[in-house]
């Protein structure tokens, strides 16, 4: 028997057994950040990132997760007990394959030269200096900014931020960065 889920706004078809074992790991998640600023999108952050692995895993010859899936997503995520930032061998998680996203925290115009900062690891002012240097070069620059504006996503949720910069997209990863936006929104106010 399955069951239909809506996670991260997709539909899902679960085995009964992945079902149980997701909800249980749904559970466990919300009663750790239960207390936790942001909480919120800290679990809506994760359950994307949930909904973008089941996604990856169905094809159109396979339309069900099963609970190999779900365990396989959890060993990705990491349980919520191990929030620590290493795995239980006491290795750092590696690397995890870099995107290219628009940034919308430290753009000027639209976060074009920030997010290719960001995905070659540059400070966004190397890139800004590039690009202004070759609009008076030739100009080209300017129609591939423009190009480049229109292409690129923005990095909207957690996870993309993380893709962005090449960090793990974890439990840990997300939870951290959801608490430093909250901490800079809160200086912000005080100021």
């Amino acid at each position: 028997m399955t069951v239909n889920i809506n996670l991260g706004g997709y539909a899902f078809y679960l085995d009964d057994d992945a079902y149980e074992r997701l909800r249980q790991y749904i559970k466990s998640l919300e009663k750790e950040f239960s207390g936790e600023p942001g909480a919120a999108e800290i679990m809506s952050d994760i359950e994307g990132r949930i909904s973008e692995l089941f996604r990856g895993k169905l094809s159109s010859y396979k339309q069900v997760i099963t609970l190999k899936d779900v365990e396989e997503v959890m060993a990705i995520l990491g349980s919520p007990e191990d929030i620590s930032g290493v795995d239980s061998a006491g290795e750092v998680p590696p690397r995890s394959q870099r995107r290219m996203y628009r940034d919308p925290d430290r753009r000027i115009i639209g976060g074009v030269c920030a997010g290719i900062s960001a995905y070659l690891d540059w400070q966004p002012y190397i890139m800004r200096i590039i690009f202004t240097a070759l609009i008076f070069a030739g100009g080209f620059s300017l129609l591939l900014y423009l190009i480049l504006w229109i292409v690129l996503p923005e990095a909207k949720t957690t996870a993309q931020k993380l893709e962005m910069r090449g960090d793990p997209v974890t439990i840990e990863n997300i939870t951290d960065s959801v608490r430093q936006e909250f901490n800079t929104v809160k200086e912000k106010m005080n100021l």
